[in-house]
């Protein structure tokens, strides 16, 4: 055919005149030389396209679908769908009339840069004969504004995109809190959210959930320049590997992304050999995917930490690759008891602090001891236990030590890793467990970290409550919250509220005096 043609006479009669024929639809798939790449016959309402190799998510596939239609129809959903899953050129379909002949044709093509809800131009129906001839000129100066226009990225945005999925039975503000938890651990993690799904149904065991709804998604991550789909729940192997096939599409989890804010927080040697541990635990079950859904799980998010090559071993190594990471931590949990032995031994009290991420835990620490701890408004900005002196009149110190946020569905992997982490709680004195009280979800956040100190066996340890961001909260609010916790409203960036938290502190601690452990 003439590569500026859309198609020629000749090919267009022939396909009319077999549908007619045959009562199917007849399809083509033609490159940009204009040979035929495929032939598809389908029934009489649609017809099934094959696999199509994709060129990436900022150029089209390179071939256009020119099929017949025998009713007289404009383009259906299915024909637009696939001309956005499949990143086609242009869609056409070449209506069949009475006598066989080709009729009225109907085309559409994908847009680089569209501000509607689809990601496409239906253009105006034509006759055959009206055809414009150039074709070749049309698609590279389409190809050229998507190059140009890089999907409505501004220059020197790198940041990943990505599309939010939540999938469950829960009401819908328990979803939508959960929504605006995991885009705040994306915002942590680098990620900018360009769009966010929540269908409310039990999770589909292959798609997590339903394949419409996972179309609508990859349609809206093209429209929106978004390379990645990121699910608000732990998605199974066979999930990630079904999904990651179906979209062609990076896939990402919740518990991917609470392990990448780990990886990039991850500071210290301790650090990194837990997070390092938390990755190969996560990642074992995944190492008998195939490579070409697997390839899709690597690099940036969720392929930090141990890297490519280290988690393509196969599972024996990654099996004594983590018997050797437990036993490096192990070990650094030893020196650690050791210290905690001889503060024992010396009487000098211990506190911990505790709360959700983000909730002004290192914040506290630094006003309160005048130190600089890394505190930024990120979840998860501190992962491995911090330990400061502060003085007490009559020559008393206490080792007060900030420790890492809990969350709510934390990793059981993290749990695992950072378990020597969590040791520290068991032998602090007090437990200073900080709460957000401007947070809208507090009720919710109060009762994860309350869940996750039982499950440690830390509830019946002794514990203040602080309610930061005082000066955010509403004064009817925080009264209500102060008579029921017994608690003491703070702003952890103002020392003058600490007045009251310290004084029972020091009532409590010295309240019959520590003596040192023979």
């Amino acid at each position: 055919m003439p590569q500026d043609a859309l198609i020629s006479p000749e090919l267009a009669r022939a396909i009319t005149e077999l549908s007619a024929e045959l009562n199917r639809q007849i399809g083509l798939l033609i490159d940009r030389r204009g040979r035929v790449s495929a032939a598809v016959v389908g029934d009489a309402r649609s017809i099934f396209l094959p696999d199509i190799n994709r060129r990436g998510r900022n150029r089209l596939c390179g071939l256009r679908l020119i099929h017949t239609h025998l009713n007289d129809e404009a383009l259906n959903d299915d024909d637009l769908t696939d001309l956005a899953l499949l990143r086609l050129d242009v869609v056409v379909a070449i209506q069949v009339t009475k006598e066989g002949l080709p009729g009225t044709v109907h085309r559409a093509h994908l847009m680089p840069a569209n501000d509607g809800d689809e990601p496409w131009t239906v253009l105006k129906p034509t006759s055959f004969h009206s055809l414009p001839e150039d074709f070749t000129e049309f698609i590279d100066a389409l190809e050229d504004e998507f190059n140009r226009q890089s999907w409505g990225r501004e220059s020197g945005d790198n940041m990943d995109r990505a599309v939010v999925i939540h999938v469950s039975g829960r009401p819908m503000i328990a979803a939508e809190d959960s929504i605006l938890e995991l885009k705040e651990l994306a915002r942590s993690a680098g990620i900018t959210i360009v769009h966010e799904i929540s269908q409310r149904r039990k999770p589909d065991p292959k798609y997590v959930t339903g394949k419409g709804k996972l179309k609508f998604a990859i349609i809206k991550a093209m429209q929106l320049g978004a390379e990645m789909l990121i699910f608000d729940l732990a998605l199974s192997p066979s999930q990630m590997k079904s999904i990651a096939e179906f979209t062609d599409l990076k896939v990402v989890d919740r518990t991917q992304v609470i392990l990448d804010i780990f990886s990039l927080h991850a500071v210290t040697r301790e650090g990194k050999l837990q997070v390092e541990l938390a990755h190969l635990r996560y990642r074992q079950p995944f190492l008998g995917m195939k490579s070409s859904a697997f390839s899709r799980l690597s690099g940036g998010i969720g392929g930090r930490g141990p890297g490519e090559t280290k988690l393509e071993v196969d599972r024996r190594r990654a099996s004594d690759r983590i018997a050797g990471l437990e036993r490096e931590v192990s070990k650094l949990g030893s020196r650690r008891e050791l210290r905690r032995g001889v503060r024992k031994r010396k009487g000098v009290p211990t506190v911990a602090v505790v709360g959700y991420t983000n909730a002004g835990k290192s914040t506290l620490l630094n006003h309160l001891t005048n130190s600089q701890v890394t505190a930024e408004d990120a979840l998860f900005a501190t992962l491995n236990p911090v330990s400061r002196r502060i003085r007490f009149p009559q020559e008393r110190e206490v080792i007060i030590t900030d420790t890492v946020g809990f969350i709510r569905e934390l990793p059981k992997e993290l749990k695992a890793a950072f378990r020597t982490t969590f040791e520290e709680l068991h032998d602090a004195d007090i437990l200073l467990h900080v709460m957000d009280a401007s947070c809208p979800d507090f009720e919710e956040k109060y009762e994860t970290v309350k869940g996750l100190l039982a499950e440690l066996e830390l509830d019946a340890k002794p514990t203040f409550y602080v309610l930061n961001k005082q000066d955010k909260c509403d004064p009817e609010t925080l009264e209500g919250l102060t008579e029921r916790f017994d608690g003491y409203p703070i702003c952890a960036l103002q020392r003058d509220t600490f007045t009251d938290l310290l004084n029972r502190m020091e009532a409590d601690l010295w309240s019959q005096e520590l003596s040192p452990t023979p």
